[in-house]
């Protein structure tokens, strides 16, 4: 139904836009091609410097204290147990790895949990071989593919605590994550789920690299920021806390959500319970190296995110909610955004070809303050991201090299990721109600050996 009602939005938002460019057609091209033009260009630029002020207040908020910085382990009051949930589908490369990290972590009560999602390679016989060897690992075993979300659904119901980790079969969880993340739990019982750190460990190719920095000029500025201002977009599937008792009042994980880890955080929050971010809590992940994996990665991020717009409208409009308004709203004016360059985009050559002369095209070439505004603001966000990061980059293995490739970022990544918010949107849209998202085969990169 909520689905229903907001689809009807979207279709009256679309009627009111034309109904808008109608009005706006009588009035003089230049005036209404500029506006466009304006918005377009200064909303990344806003977003930026918003971005940017967040991520500051939260350093200097609760980053910069100096057991933040200069601690491996957070001081606990007690060691409660805490279960690692691992779902895995066609793991067998990198499961061992896996597990061989999670039978580091420098915490003295946990227990492994982990899933094989109908996998058709070795990762079943991988797991049953480890939980021989070793008494922290169960493995649970599921005939088909049920998807990630009833992987962690069915572990955390076996699971023997309050306190879950949930990671990728690929991701390897530093020693020190567990105890950082339990941290946020004792301390506020409104925290019903906490946000790790991850880390890009595939550095092979130039969409590599660009992730490295990407992760975190981009990603982890906007978790800063997020959470400065109170609420957080989603928790990293890749890795992520919960507390059992916040899982159950909302549901657990959703079967038919493309992407359960926006979907979680998004109930969460609208039922009440808070989301933290914990940088300390590091996490290695595998990402795609080729257009083709990082398109259908994008994309998927995308359409997860419309499917929690479309989902949970309705419960936005109850006054408890309104802390999520202004996170629904930048959602929805990042959406418009992208749809506005497509159409520009596309109509820039037509218009160029009936109206252009070589000498304007040539002149419209030309650098200006603009670009060099934009110029600079990447500068400043990369140098604040990497003053902020760099602790972490050094406790990676990292370093600041990765960030000259960033200077691609806008080039490729912008328009991959307006392309795919674009496909995401639609691919939403024409989703049947109620239909589960399985596992797929992903673009893993290449890996320095």
């Amino acid at each position: 139904m909520n689905e229903f009602l907001a689809q009807a939005w979207v279709q009256k938002l679309i009627d009111w836009w034309f109904m808008s460019r109608e009005r706006l057609e009588d009035m003089p091209w230049p005036l209404w091609e500029e506006w466009l033009s304006r918005f377009v260009f200064y909303y990344p630029l806003l977003m930026a410097y918003v971005w940017m002020i967040g991520g500051i207040i939260y350093y200097l908020r609760w980053e910069r204290r100096p057991h933040n910085l200069f601690s491996d382990l957070p001081e606990l009051s007690e060691f409660p147990m805490v279960s690692i949930l691992v779902p895995c589908y066609n793991e067998g490369e990198n499961v061992r790895e896996t597990i061989d990290y999670l039978l580091q972590q420098d915490y003295p009560n946990y227990e492994i949990i982990a899933v094989n999602d109908g996998s058709k390679d070795n990762t079943l016989a991988i797991l049953c071989e480890l939980a021989k060897q070793h008494e922290r690992l169960r493995v649970v075993n599921l005939a088909s593919n049920q998807g990630k979300a009833v992987g962690l659904r069915t572990a955390a119901l076996l699971a023997n605590s309050e306190y879950l980790i949930g990671i990728d079969g690929d991701a390897l969880l530093a020693p020190n994550a567990t105890a950082w993340m339990v941290k946020h739990f004792l301390d506020d019982p409104h925290v019903g789920a906490v946000t790790g750190n991850p880390r890009i460990r595939n550095r092979s190719t130039l969409l590599g690299k660009i992730q490295v920095g990407e992760f975190s000029a981009i990603v982890g500025m906007i978790k800063r920021a997020q959470r400065a201002y109170g609420h957080v977009f989603t928790v990293s599937g890749v890795i992520a806390g919960f507390r059992k008792t916040a899982l159950h009042e909302v549901g657990y994980w959703s079967p038919d959500m493309v992407t359960e880890d926006i979907d979680i955080s998004w109930k969460m929050q609208l039922a009440g319970w808070r989301i933290r971010f914990e940088p300390n809590a590091l996490c290695w992940v595998l990402m795609p190296e080729t257009v083709k994996g990082l398109w259908k990665q994008r994309s998927r991020w995308a359409q997860g995110g419309v499917e929690v717009l479309l989902r949970y409208f309705t419960r936005l409009w109850r006054w408890r909610a309104r802390g999520m308004w202004p996170l629904y709203l930048e959602c929805l004016v990042s959406l418009s955004w992208a749809f506005l360059v497509v159409g520009m985009l596309a109509s820039a050559p037509l218009e160029w070809l009936a109206a252009k002369q070589p000498a304007e095209a040539l002149e419209d070439l030309s650098p200006h303050w603009t670009s060099m505004l934009l110029c600079v603001t990447c500068l400043i966000q990369f140098w604040v991201s990497l003053a902020i990061d760099s602790i972490y980059e050094k406790r990676s293995g990292s370093n600041a090299q990765h960030y000259y490739w960033m200077i691609w970022y806008p080039v490729v990544y912008w328009l991959i990721n307006v392309g795919t918010t674009i496909n995401g949107c639609i691919k939403a849209l024409r989703k049947k109600k109620g239909q589960r998202a399985v596992w797929v085969t992903l673009d893993r990169g290449l890996r320095q050996k």
